[in-house]
């Protein structure tokens, strides 16, 4: 579970700001589940550029709640969540500063935007969140105000998630939120997955013990956990947690599985060694469009100079029809005969909602 926030400040000395404005959601990793929003009245004046910066003067924090009396609400919200923020050393610092005040430690685990973009989409001129939404077709209202920010923070994580190949941001989540879920096992996990396509992660806590995909995710686990095998029964003595990703449709679902276990090599997985026979497209430049993983949302496969380059999911048009975004916001796929046999086989046998060819 992750709390992703931003914090507007009045500005001035170092560990002497305070906040004029938060807003804080929390997100499953598929959704948003929870959220808050509040100005706060800082108690100090705002800094004369910082009112140019983001419009709140102190007109406007007079009636507003002060910092107590919304604390017990952040740590609720937050509690047991990772915290997700662009620039997050920053948002942390003014909450942990604040919470002291209050002579209250407030410690969460913390995980920045702007470190896993610089990991994830590398070689961007400039990765300030403005600029990253510009270049990944991310909507952003309200620059520099708080609920505005962390909404758009919420979108770009979203598409980090998906381009997080080697599950390093879930892996992290897992292990902290393992530890409490050790106790009511199998059935409790299996009541939690959706009924929607998508690729599922069996966990330890530590490691990816298993990756399986399938049309429906609770139903393919259920069928993982009532096999007899030994190793069936080794891995479910083994799992801890189970996470998931949902995928829209059985392409990608079929994309990330293959990608994912190259990958992660899970423990308890075994790949047949099919010999696949290297093809070409019908179309050397072309956008394979799906539906995606909720209303509106489209999935999207890259295929340029006849080689797979990637996938991605989008809810805007302009995003799908400017091939430059769509190069940012796709997640690499190696262009190997196993994908591109994937591809070939599912345009064989199912209609797709488009493909644009350029």
């Amino acid at each position: 579970m992750y709390a992703i926030l931003d914090i507007e400040t009045t500005g001035g000395k170092y560990n002497e700001e305070g906040i004029t404005e938060i807003a804080i959601y929390k997100f499953d990793g598929h959704q948003i589940v929870d959220q808050f929003i509040s100005l706060v009245n800082p108690e100090r004046e705002i800094q004369p550029f910082v009112v140019n910066l983001t419009g709140i003067n102190s007109g406007m924090l007079k009636n507003a709640p002060k910092f107590y009396e919304i604390a017990k609400r952040i740590v609720e919200i937050t509690e047991g969540c990772v915290l997700v923020a662009h620039n997050a050393s920053f948002d942390n610092r003014i909450l942990t500063t604040e919470f002291r005040r209050l002579g209250f430690e407030f410690e969460r685990k913390t995980l920045c935007t702007v470190e896993l973009s610089q990991k994830l989409i590398p070689d961007l001129n400039s990765y300030k969140l403005g600029n990253l939404c510009k270049t990944l077709g991310i909507p952003l209202s309200g620059r520099h105000r708080a609920d505005g920010d962390a909404l758009a923070t919420v979108l770009l994580f979203k598409l980090l998630l998906n381009k997080d190949s080697y599950k390093e941001i879930l892996k992290e989540a897992a292990v902290k939120e393992n530890s409490r879920s050790l106790a009511p096992k199998l059935m409790s996990m299996i009541e939690e997955l959706p009924s929607k396509t998508g690729v599922f992660y069996i966990h330890s806590s530590t490691n990816i013990l298993y990756i399986g995909k399938g049309k429906s995710i609770k139903k393919a686990v259920n069928q993982l956990f009532l096999r007899t095998s030994k190793r069936a029964i080794l891995l479910q003595s083994d799992v801890v947690s189970v996470s998931y990703e949902e995928t829209g449709n059985q392409l990608i679902a079929a994309l990330k599985y293959a990608e994912e276990l190259k990958v992660n090599q899970p423990k308890y997985n075994t790949t047949a060694k099919n010999k696949f026979v290297q093809i070409s497209f019908s179309n050397a430049n072309m956008v394979v469009v799906d539906k995606g993983r909720n209303l509106g949302e489209k999935s999207v496969v890259l295929i340029e100079g006849n080689e797979l380059k990637g996938f991605c999911f989008t809810n805007l048009g302009y995003q799908l029809n400017n091939i430059e975004i769509l190069r940012c916001m796709i997640s690499p796929m190696e262009n190997s005969a196993h994908n591109r046999t994937i591809i070939k086989q599912y345009l064989q046998k199912n209609t797709v909602e488009k493909l644009i060819r350029f």
